[in-house]
């Protein structure tokens, strides 16, 4: 069946069920971003709490439901997070995302000056930047190719930016923190190099964290890990917590992400000026902003 897609999205409430649960007291008029989770409840991870990570997970917009990109979207009321005063609908569109970011950091019990390596400055990369920033990072060392993402990445908080092409990226990343090894490795990458150079990367009892989706198998040392007594974790989405946590940052000037939006379309040019431009010119663009009001 056809999908109206959009899953990163914020919009207005313009109606509240008059059966539906109101936790947070929502009312018509508000401001809201949406968790786009689609879950069964029911399964062991459900019935654990880990709705992420459900048997069954899906995605307002994506998997089913009708998505961001229409009229009005029907959305459980306890995935709907109202917006702090003075915050965009356009900033609203980016919790979604950055929420993935956080998810992603909060794996880690980050400390005020602690040294981080994030590996990829796409979207999510990016994301995990400022999310670091936002939770106290005192380095914070990017991996990145591509010399437009290069130059967002300075932009949202990085303190050192690294080539790969060019650069000895376990070696440089140790030298910068002190000889060690940053305290964690995100990589937002997910290829066989950024495994392995995570792995290598970080300080002895180190962690590293996955927040990329892979397309296919790659090889893997797990040596790299166990001399060094090195963590590595995987992530999923998020949770509700993380949606929250975001709104508080934004709320408390923590996350400032307007840069994000690196372009503003009408719903009738969603084809030839989103699509078309994310694929012509994937590495100008972070986030291209559909205004489906219009």
């Amino acid at each position: 069946m056809p999908v109206a897609i959009g899953h990163e999205f914020s919009g207005t409430i313009v109606e509240i069920g008059p059966n539906a649960a109101n936790p947070q007291n929502l009312k018509v008029g508000d401001d809201v971003a949406v968790q786009p989770t689609i879950c069964c409840f029911g399964c062991g991870p459900c019935r654990e709490g880990y709705i992420n990570c459900c048997d069954s997970a899906g995605f307002v917009g994506l998997s089913g439901g009708g998505g961001g990109m229409t009229d009005a979207v029907c959305v459980d009321p306890q995935f709907v997070f109202k917006l702090p005063k003075g915050t965009s609908l356009q900033i609203g569109a980016l919790v979604e995302p950055l929420a993935v970011a956080w998810h992603a950091v909060d794996q880690y019990p980050i400390k005020e000056g602690d040294e981080a390596l994030v590996l990829g400055a796409g979207p999510i990369g990016l994301g995990v930047i400022q999310c670091l920033k936002a939770r106290g990072a005192k380095t914070i060392i990017v991996a990145e190719v591509a010399e437009q993402r290069q130059k967002f990445a300075r932009e949202f908080g990085a303190t050192h930016v690294l080539d790969p092409r060019h650069d000895d990226v376990v070696k440089k990343a140790k030298e910068i923190c002190g000889g060690l090894g940053p305290h964690l490795a995100l990589d937002a990458a997910g290829v066989a190099a950024s495994v392995k150079t995570a792995a290598l990367a970080v300080r002895a009892r180190g962690t590293v964290v996955n927040v990329a989706i892979w397309e296919k198998e790659v090889p893997f040392q797990p040596n790299n890990l166990v001399f060094g007594e090195k963590k590595y974790l995987a992530v999923l989405g998020y949770v509700k917590e993380d949606f929250g946590g975001v709104i508080q940052a934004l709320a408390d000037g923590a996350l400032k992400p307007e840069g994000m939006i690196t372009k503003t379309i009408k719903i009738d040019k969603v084809v030839e000026e989103g699509y078309k431009a994310l694929f012509d010119e994937k590495d100008k663009h972070v986030k291209i902003l559909v205004d489906c009001r219009a």
